[in-house]
């Protein structure tokens, strides 16, 4: 079992514990928000663990966080296309344009494959635990949790450009089209990074452990998985928008155009927020321990890690 697993295990263990400690002495009931309408949900099975997602622009790859693989879906219909072995403990994923780049916990490397067709292209040694990356039109970026830094990547042939320090516990990472914004899952902060040269920019307080982030054009949302709620900052000068409570385990966070989605863990179904003020529009049931979630132009998919399957939500009214 790999640190960051580990890691979040005993953080699981501290909000379980808490929360039964609220609910027999003082806590009173949360209320149910209500199932979100005009959706219809799918679920399609994968391999062991599902955990990670990417989007090559017409097929969904999933990570098997178990068995050490990724599998493609076509995401018209939910198609198996095939599924590719990467290395050891994959966690999460990304698309370069023409390759999808794989995270392996266990043995520091990245795996990079050829979205056409699966082929493997090459193995990358980075820092150790790498968990989530993204690709900023030319670099592949990569948090690296026990070591507190980020890699930077050459998309053309994989080789390390550098790491740069990002703040204790790096988890999730977004690209906002000039700068890096990295959770700090020990810190209840994010860090910004300039993109050119990986320079701070400045760390600005979020919630308790905030896990995966997203941009939604103008604002910086991450999911705090112990506060139960989302923070949406200002992606320009990182001011505090407002903090907005979903359910339990918040963990991956997407933005569809109009609307924020949030996996919660504890919950087993996805929070759907407007983007433009947080208010909550209702809540949609996917599998057991969903966990990250993509945008595909028309869907969002999410992987359940306890089911073995991802959820395709789409919706059928705005």
């Amino acid at each position: 079992m790999t640190q960051i697993m580990k890691t979040k295990i005993l953080n699981l263990s501290c909000i379980l514990a808490f929360a039964l400690l609220c609910s027999v002495s003082f806590a009173q009931p949360k209320p149910t928000p209500p199932v979100a309408t005009g959706v219809v949900v799918q679920n399609f099975p994968v391999q062991h663990q599902p955990s990670g997602l990417s989007f090559d622009g017409a097929n969904i790859w999933v990570v098997n966080h178990g068995d050490n693989s990724v599998t493609k879906l076509r995401a018209r219909d939910g198609t198996e296309l095939g599924t590719f072995t990467v290395g050891q403990v994959p966690a999460n994923a990304t698309f370069d344009g023409a390759n999808v780049w794989v995270t392996n916990s266990l043995d520091d490397t990245v795996s990079k494959l050829r979205a056409s067709d699966g082929t493997s292209l090459g193995r990358f040694p980075v820092p150790p635990e790498p968990g989530e990356l993204v690709f900023d039109g030319t670099y592949i970026w990569v948090v690296c949790f026990t070591v507190d830094k980020v890699a930077k990547l050459r998309a053309s042939d994989g080789a390390l450009e550098g790491t740069f320090r990002c703040g204790d516990g790096p988890w999730g990472i977004a690209f906002d089209g000039a700068n890096l914004w990295i959770t700090d899952h020990n810190s209840a902060q994010v860090a910004e990074l300039r993109a050119s040269d990986g320079v701070l920019l400045g760390t600005f307080p979020v919630g308790s452990f905030p896990d995966s982030l997203v941009f939604d054009g103008e604002n910086i949302w991450t999911a705090n998985s112990e506060d139960d709620s989302v923070t949406k900052l200002r992606a320009s000068d990182g001011t505090l928008l407002g903090t907005f409570r979903v359910g339990g385990l918040p963990s991956g966070i997407a933005f569809d155009g109009r609307n924020i989605w949030v996996t919660n863990y504890f919950d087993d179904n996805v929070s759907l927020l407007k983007a433009k003020d947080g208010t909550r529009k209702g809540t949609v049931p996917v599998g057991d321990q969903p966990g990250y979630i993509i945008v595909d132009g028309t869907s969002l998919w999410v992987t359940n890690f306890a089911s073995d399957t991802v959820s395709k939500i789409t919706r059928t009214s705005p």
